[in-house]
């Protein structure tokens, strides 16, 4: 049985196009591109694992980005970071190499704005683009088709695009130019660290008050103090529930892809410099790999 969620596709062109990373966001991100009607080849590290997609949505796949990339239309990726994007993209056997001109290269690693600005540059020197495009909505939106995606590029590579990432997302947005959208994902992650270190002081303060916390989230989610947080992490907090997807190891790599970025351009982030070395207590503590609602329990 599937692992991606049913969903109504609308109608769109049918397009050749690549999936290059099948993690727990790219595996369904490309079954969603599969299941609306492209043709899709797919490239992972794991070979296994790309055979196992196969098997599940059909397709093909290859054992190099460039292999996979060739005769794409448009070639989608979403790995781990910085130096993986540009082992997937650049040398002989990245993704470039294999792309013919006009392809599009889209992005939806969350990675510095500065490798996006350097992709593209390298992607127009030999005539092809490169949109930067990562994602919000974690595991679960990528499993429901449903992902926000902040876009960075050129208005006219992005139009091309849109339609057929609609296959996984909700929203699909043009912010600016290249790295615009890593600098829209930058300031997400901003807002997620101050909103569950929030969430997590309350919910401990109110347990040590005796008070019933899920009664109380159900009451204040109903007020100013209501966020996607609140809604969907509150009560597995209570519950010391921590295994919802986005991981602590994660969140501190995209923290500290914001306070690079905070030292390059003079913003002043003083709460989350202090959430991420609280991120560091909790992989302190063992917490690697538990989702990043788990800040709450260095509190215990």
């Amino acid at each position: 049985m599937s692992n991606i969620a049913e969903r109504t596709y609308e109608s769109t062109a049918a397009r050749k196009v690549a999936f290059i990373g099948l993690g727990v966001m790219g595996y369904p991100m490309a079954g969603h591109l599969a299941r609306a009607g492209h043709a899709v080849t797919v490239y992972n590290r794991s070979s296994a694992k790309a055979a196992a997609w196969v098997a599940e949505f059909g397709g093909a796949h290859q054992p190099s980005p460039r292999e996979a990339a060739q005769g794409a239309d448009i070639v989608f990726a979403c790995v781990g970071n910085d130096d993986d994007l540009r082992s997937i993209t650049l040398g002989a056997d990245g993704a470039f190499a294999g792309m013919g001109s006009g392809a599009i290269f889209v992005d939806h690693t969350t990675a510095s704005a500065n490798v996006a600005r350097e992709l593209y540059s390298a992607a127009k020197t030999i005539g092809l683009s490169f949109v930067d495009a990562p994602v919000s909505g974690g595991q679960a939106g990528a499993v429901n088709g449903l992902l926000t995606v902040m876009c960075g590029g050129d208005a006219p590579a992005f139009d091309a695009v849109k339609p057929v990432a609609m296959a996984f997302s909700r929203a699909f947005t043009l912010l600016g130019d290249s790295g615009a959208g890593q600098l829209t994902k930058m300031v997400n992650q901003i807002c997620i660290a101050g909103l569950v270190q929030g969430l997590s002081e309350a919910i401990a303060f109110g347990q040590k008050a005796g008070l019933d916390m899920n009664q109380v989230l159900d009451v204040i989610g109903k007020g100013a103090a209501q966020s996607w947080q609140l809604d969907n992490r509150g009560k597995t907090m209570v519950a010391d529930k921590f295994d919802f997807g986005f991981a602590v190891d994660w969140m501190r790599k995209d923290l500290g892809l914001v306070l690079d970025e905070s030292r390059r351009n003079g913003a002043r982030l003083p709460v989350t410099a202090l959430v991420d070395q609280f991120y560091a207590d909790v992989q302190a503590m063992g917490g690697n790999r538990l989702d990043t609602s788990s800040l709450i329990k260095r509190l215990k």
